[in-house]
């Protein structure tokens, strides 16, 4: 068995037509049996329909070499470069979501005729979310008039270093001149500036952190095609996120029931390996299964993953999305390869979490104040704050946490802190605009179908109310009788206890009912001011419901003195009960 390289797996995403297959062609040495448009209907096309996986190897970079006996086994220090070569068709952004959350490096393909379209700026966003760390390939300089291609190519930077910029990206984002294809698809002219950008990728690339040991957690291998070798078994090529695997391993493959499935063999691009760890590409032959049950999905270490019905995870809306994150809105919700419609809502922690909080752990015991919609983003910096005036935007503003409710129209099998990203992929996808709504993390589940019983009553989501009243009369130097707070037929007694406010600046407490009529006693402990009994002593003003003035001793028109009693309703709480903070 050959020792496996240093993998380390970069995506190439662009607009369509920006050449990506073209540049991952003349990178690669070595292609997989899913790579360069392979598929029929992508041929016929002439674009990508999904992702293609292809590869190069070149000596280790200094800056990655480590004493560790594992390092030096590393197929004598040499360094596996995966590209992943995105579709860029904007009806694609599923498959896109679905390459991106696997890569530790993007390689983003810009058309240098044509400079930043609309597809390479939905790619920035989805860089912004999962992957930060980014080189920039201006493709088609070939088609430049030598005389003046320097300066355009030179112009071509300037304009998207500053778009960049304003995207949050690096000022220092290297850019490299290249020519995938000069001549054309039918020219045997070599690529261009291809050297150059193989230096840098050396010099760009990092040692992710990387967990491959039992101790690390289960194995997790999300599959991207599946296909069948006769008289071997079923082959799944894919990514291995979390953990490890070894030939005899037994895994779990949701997608055909919870079966499992012995590994008999495995290949990294051709070449037998015994042993996969997190970030490597791998080819995983299993005992055989239909390959048409598991076009894309996930295995796993046995009875490690579970399968969702809803979930609630920490959110940060995307600042570029100019549409409505509206509270109980259906959306397109994207958690690893899946990608399914869910209702949404929000909700933002009402105070700000202890120092000691974990901050990848959900607080069921907090409150939680209820959104009518997802506040506009301050700083996507942190994924955290808010914007705009409404107490949500504030409450979020001030601790730095929002969350969203998940409620899936058909469950989902994922890891269980897996990235969410939230989008309307029924929008127009050649619009101008960016459909990538929010993002996040999950942090709280339900696997089971009534999620309404066991995971809804433990979200303290709440809603601010308040009712008004009105003081009728003075009873006692510390009672004050109200009416039209409850209904006539309301039993006042449920009430009684609760805190309520004179608009005149008492406080009180509803000591029971007075009467049949509806009619309440408020008890005010500081007793009533003098100067509230005297306006309370006035005559009405006129007859029937609605009148809101009274008349004073004197003769002056005042407005009516209100009692206000302001609680919470708990979205979740099927008693509707009114609680107020103590």
């Amino acid at each position: 068995m050959v020792t496996p390289a240093f993998n380390f797996n970069v995506g190439v995403l662009g607009h369509i037509d920006s050449g990506k297959t073209s540049l991952a062609r003349a990178l690669s040495t070595v292609a997989s049996t899913a790579s360069f448009d392979k598929n029929p209907q992508s041929r016929e096309r002439g674009i990508t329909l999904d992702l293609g996986f292809s590869c190069f190897s070149v000596p280790l970079p200094e800056h990655l070499r480590t004493t560790t006996e594992e390092a030096e086994e590393e197929e004598e220090g040499m360094m596996q470069v995966t590209l992943v070569d995105c579709p860029g068709h904007a009806s694609l952004i599923r498959t896109i979501i679905g390459g991106a959350q696997i890569i530790d490096l993007m390689l983003l393909v810009v058309d240098v005729t044509k400079g930043v379209q609309t597809q390479t700026a939905e790619c920035l966003v989805l860089g912004r979310v999962v992957c930060r760390r980014m080189l920039v390939a201006l493709n088609k300089v070939d088609l430049l008039p030598t005389e003046t291609r320097e300066r355009t190519v030179e112009r071509a930077r300037r304009k998207l270093r500053a778009t960049l910029r304003a995207m949050g990206y690096d000022d220092d984002t290297a850019m490299v001149a290249v020519s995938a294809r000069p001549g054309g698809p039918d020219a045997a002219t070599p690529a261009e500036g291809v050297d150059e950008l193989v230096a840098l990728l050396r010099r760009s690339a990092h040692r992710p952190a990387r967990a491959s040991t039992a101790a690390a957690g289960p194995f997790v291998f999300a599959v991207d095609h599946c296909f069948a070798m006769r008289g071997q078994g079923t082959v799944m090529t894919g990514t291995v996120l979390r953990g490890a695997v070894a030939t005899n391993d037994v895994v779990e493959i949701p997608a055909l029931g919870g079966a499992t499935r012995r590994v008999k063999s495995m290949q990294m691009f051709r070449r037998p390996v015994d042993r996969a760890a997190q970030g490597d590409r791998v080819g995983v032959c299993v005992t055989q299964f239909d390959p048409r049950l598991l076009e894309r999905g996930l295995a796993a270490t046995p009875g490690s993953l579970p399968t969702l019905s809803a979930a609630v995870a920490f959110v940060a809306r995307i600042p570029y999305y100019k549409g409505r994150c509206g509270t109980r809105a259906k959306m397109h919700v994207s958690l690893g390869h899946a990608t399914v419609m869910a209702r949404v809502s929000y909700f933002a922690r009402a105070d700000a979490p202890p120092d000691d909080a974990d901050p990848d752990a959900f607080d069921f015991s907090a409150d939680y104040l209820y959104q009518d919609e997802l506040p506009d983003a301050k700083s996507d910096e942190n994924g955290g704050g808010g914007g705009g005036e409404s107490e949500a935007s504030v409450v979020a503003a001030a601790t730095g946490r929002q969350f969203a409710l998940l409620e899936f129209e058909h469950p989902v099998t994922c890891v269980r802190d897996s990235i969410v990203i939230g989008s309307r992929l029924d929008a127009d996808a050649h619009a101008n605009a960016c459909r990538l709504a929010f993002h996040g993390r999950v942090v709280a589940a339900a696997t089971d179908a009534g999620y309404a019983a066991t995971l809804l009553p433990r979200l303290r989501v709440y809603k601010e109310k308040a009712r008004e009243g009105i003081a009728e009369r003075v009873a006692d130097a510390y009672t004050v009788v109200g009416r039209a707070l409850f209904k006539r037929e309301s039993n006042v007694n449920r009430f009684v206890g609760l805190k309520v406010a004179l608009s005149t600046g008492e406080d009180g407490v509803i000591e029971g009912g007075f009467g049949q009529s509806g009619k309440f006693k408020v008890r005010i402990p500081a007793g009533v001011k003098p100067e509230t009994a005297a306006l309370l002593e006035g005559k009405k003003k006129g007859k029937g419901k609605g009148k809101s003035e009274v008349e004073s001793a004197a003769g002056e028109k005042r407005e009516e003195v209100k009692i206000v009693l302001a609680f919470r309703r708990y979205v979740y709480d099927a008693e509707k009960k009114m609680v107020q903070p103590k």
